[in-house]
């Protein structure tokens, strides 16, 4: 195995770890709902700090239950990691074709100056040679 595979999987191990730990060791069972969002958590506790806060504005789009609510955040999610996907392996393709393409530059240098005379040396001319 690999150094880059054991690492992968150590860090597959540690989200999975993070992700089944709470639920196994009943974390938050003393609260009623315990993994409420932190936007629900935190406007409980204005309401009991300050039963008489207003807030500012009110959203722009209520949905009618959080099952969409749920949906329409995991959409969001979906295409954010869509994106920085495409992001990613854009530039690692980029990084490839420039490294493909510095290999094929210099082994064709070298192929030029291989076939280049060794009367041509002396009078000053540098070979050429065309270039992809």
């Amino acid at each position: 195995m690999s150094r880059n595979a054991r690492i992968n999987t150590l860090l597959l191990l540690a989200v999975a770890a993070l992700a089944v730990l709470p639920l196994v060791l009943g974390l938050g069972d003393d609260k009623e709902e315990p993994f409420t969002g932190a936007d629900a958590q935190a406007e409980t506790a204005i309401s009991e700090l300050e039963p008489d806060y207003e807030p500012w504005f009110s959203p722009l789009y209520e949905p009618p239950s959080g099952e969409i609510e749920s949906a329409l955040f995991a959409l969001q999610a979906a295409i954010g990691a869509g994106v920085l996907a495409y992001y990613f392996g854009l530039r690692r393709g980029r990084r490839q074709g420039e490294e493909r393409a510095a290999a094929r530059t210099g082994a064709l240098r070298e192929e030029a100056a291989d076939e280049a005379p060794e009367a041509s040396a002396g009078s000053g001319d540098a070979p050429t040679a065309k270039l992809p």
